[in-house]
């Protein structure tokens, strides 16, 4: 699949806080934890706990979440199909939409079951 100009704008306008307790219920659901969410969160964007919760409480967007971030230097290391997307397909020109998938896969693989180590250990 491809990424349009009208999907990045769509994801980036999307409210960061009202997708997070999504995430934290699948992962509930598979027997993981907030500090796990938080922390592949952290490592992806550099936000600490605190930072999350402040910035879910400003009802950030995804872009104003993603602009904030700082992404971690091996976020390119993250592979795979997400959605119906090859992560490392997507271009640069739409960084909201991959930073999302990030996200979306990071978040997948701790559902599923994959140690933390190996989660946050891409080199």
């Amino acid at each position: 699949m491809k990424v349009t100009p009208e999907k990045n704008e769509k994801i980036g306008k999307m409210i960061f806080g009202s997708i997070y307790p999504l995430y934290l219920n699948r992962l509930e659901k598979n027997g993981r934890t907030q500090k796990e969410l938080n922390q592949v969160i952290e490592w992806l964007t550099g936000f600490d706990e605190q930072s999350i919760q402040q910035l879910i409480k400003e009802n950030v967007s995804f872009a104003s979440f993603f602009e904030k971030a700082n992404i971690h230097p091996n976020a390119h290391l993250i592979t795979g199909v997400i959605c119906g997307y090859r992560i490392e397909e997507i271009p640069e020109e739409f960084g909201v939409y991959r930073n999302c998938r990030y996200l979306d896969k990071l978040v997948d693989e701790l559902a599923k079951g994959r140690k933390m180590e190996k989660i946050l250990g891409r080199k």
